[in-house]
């Protein structure tokens, strides 16, 4: 039996990998801290990564797969100096983060990465999955490295794609307020497409795990279709939202998807050696309907890690409108 150990096991994106090499016959083994339930089928085996010891019990066998998504680099380099040898392959979870050229249309993984984070660095999210890569890079032909761009599906915990299906769905006839949609795109994959590839897949070299490159204005129409939603898009300039303290991308008062105008390659990836590894591509109005059956289940007016409440989002739209009627006002 292939024996898999996964490094964590318990969050969004490590327990659906969890799972998938459960279900494809694997047995098991998540090494976590225990504060949140591993995948049923699978073992836990406690343990903190800030630990030295950490990887004495997984260090005495032999693993034909090890995966790991830390962002902690100081995590993956003392993993991998600890079980690199005792693993047939490893794979890693890293990001389209570790590019730094966010304005080239079609990169592929060649691209330009950031300078790797250093002992004693600022954490800084990028560097820290390019150093994570070397890590696993001295692998050799043993490691495969995943650069996903976007994850989106039911469950996410960052907010960012499930923001849209809640806020058309929560408006229904009213207006919504949208990023100046021209020339926009966006690029996501469905986490259950990146778990299938880390297990089913051909799982070597260097990968961009990213959906297609879709205008922002039809992933959101799409979303509002499944919605329902029958308002207005109210669209508001990339000026206007930043002057009223609207963040791009994510996090509390964000419109999330938004991009700065001066990162046209971000959403933009090329996905053509994820497609020749296996990689599949669920359709994006079935991860539509996924998401909105999910965000409705958890609640439209939940507190929320990315986005604007809706109060905040009818107050924005007041002003707009005020500002668009009388612009001596705002």
């Amino acid at each position: 039996m292939t024996q898999v150990l996964v490094l964590g096991g318990t969050g969004w994106l490590s327990g659906r990998i969890a799972r998938r090499w459960r279900d494809a016959g694997a047995h098991v083994t998540c090494l976590a801290r225990g504060g949140r339930p591993v995948p049923e089928g699978t073992v836990l085996l406690r343990g903190d990564r800030d630990d030295p010891a950490v990887y004495d019990r997984p260090g005495e066998q032999h693993w034909d797969e090890i995966v790991d998504i830390s962002s902690r680099a100081r995590h993956v380099r003392e993993a991998v100096a600890a079980l690199g040898d005792s693993t047939a392959h490893w794979t890693y979870v890293s990001s389209m983060s570790a590019y730094s050229d966010d304005t080239t249309v079609g990169l592929d993984e060649s691209g330009r990465l950031h300078e790797p984070a250093q002992e004693g660095d600022e954490y800084e999210y990028g560097a820290e999955k390019v150093a994570a890569e070397q890590a696993v890079g001295s692998l050799g032909e043993r490691a495969f490295i995943v650069r996903p761009g976007l994850i989106v599906g039911e469950g996410d915990p960052s907010d960012r794609f499930g923001y849209w299906a809640a806020a058309f769905d929560r408006a229904g006839s009213d207006p919504v307020l949208v990023p100046a949609l021209a020339g926009r795109y966006t690029q996501v994959i469905d986490v259950d497409d990146v778990a299938d590839l880390l297990v089913r897949g051909s799982r070597h070299g260097i990968v961009n795990a990213i959906g297609d490159a879709r205008p922002l204005v039809d992933v959101l129409s799409r979303i509002r279709s499944a919605t329902d939603h029958t308002g207005e898009l109210l669209e508001a300039s990339d000026e206007w939202l930043r002057g009223h303290d609207v963040d791009y991308w994510m996090g509390e008062r964000s419109l999330p998807l938004w991009l700065p105008a001066d990162m046209p390659g971000f959403a933009r990836r090329d996905n053509a050696a994820y497609k020749a590894s296996g990689g599949r591509l669920t359709p994006i109005d079935e991860t539509i309907r996924r998401v909105l059956q999910d965000e409705r289940a958890r609640g439209l007016d939940r507190e929320r890690r990315a986005g604007l409440t809706r109060t905040e989002e009818q107050e924005l739209i007041g002003q707009l409108v005020r500002a668009d009627a009388d612009p001596a006002e705002d």
